[in-house]
């Protein structure tokens, strides 16, 4: 089953690195993000990709076709170009490169790369949010359901604190910083049946998603775990902090 990726995107809110490469290759922890949301995927045995490019898409495509060449030890006979690498530390992903436009909408560039689509079955997700969602467990879900489309439900942290008081006496108990809310979003982690290209348009994807609940097609799978999202240089800090103290969604190494 192929995953599409969204990464055409601007990425406006976070200029300080997006102004001169796109979001998805926005570093953390040493690797772009998207190699981040790669990687969880094919733990779970989904190695096979559709990247829905637009902004400065030429930029990931050199990455992935150069990644040989800056991960491993190579000698290059410069006389004839002969590249002997001598180690062979790259991923195995299967990756279709798919120029959707500059401006287009999450819906339009779902919509181009459907062609790309040759099965019943296909998931897609956002070039900027990273959890340790299971990725077969949602799948799953999604077939227990029987229904067209299926999104991941998660719990976002508030970016305000919050001020806990003393009803009674309205003095100030304590500040919690960043609490993790209650309600529901979605995460992105998504799979639909094939016919859900019927439901986009040329819009946001949210449109399509809004006339899927209305059809009573929408299920949601909800992930209790871990989930975060990178939309501000903020959010990029906070996420190579937790690289190096916990690596949290980082599936593919736990035992």
């Amino acid at each position: 089953m192929k995953t599409i990726i969204l990464c055409g995107g601007i990425g406006t809110r976070m200029k300080e690195e997006t102004e001169f490469k796109p979001k998805p290759l926005v570093m953390v922890g040493g690797k772009p993000i998207l190699w981040h949301i790669m990687k969880i995927y094919a733990h779970y045995g989904f190695n096979e990709f559709i990247l829905a490019l637009g902004y400065r898409g030429d930029m990931i495509k050199d990455y992935f076709l150069n990644q040989n060449v800056f991960t491993n030890d190579f000698t290059l006979g410069t006389h004839d170009n002969e590249i002997k690498f001598h180690n062979n530390e790259c991923d195995d992903f299967k990756i279709t490169f798919a120029e959707t436009g500059l401006e287009s909408q999450t819906g339009e560039r779902i919509l181009r790369v459907g062609k790309y689509i040759t099965e019943d079955e296909f998931m897609v997700t956002y070039g900027d949010g990273v959890s340790d969602i299971d990725i077969k467990k949602l799948v799953n879900f999604h077939r227990e359901q029987k229904r067209i489309g299926t999104i991941s439900g998660v719990h976002p942290h508030s970016k305000y604190g919050l001020v806990k008081i003393d009803e009674e006496t309205n003095s100030v108990i304590n500040f919690e910083q960043k609490p993790q809310m209650f309600d529901y979003v979605s995460g992105g982690f998504m799979i639909f049946n094939k016919e859900v290209l019927e439901f986009f348009d040329n819009g946001i994807m949210e449109n399509g998603l809004v006339k899927l609940a209305e059809k009573k097609q929408l299920s949601v799978f909800k992930h209790e775990g871990f989930w975060k999202a990178m939309d501000t240089y903020r959010e990029m800090e906070e996420l190579n902090d937790l690289w190096n103290k916990e690596r949290t969604w980082a599936v593919w190494d736990k035992k």
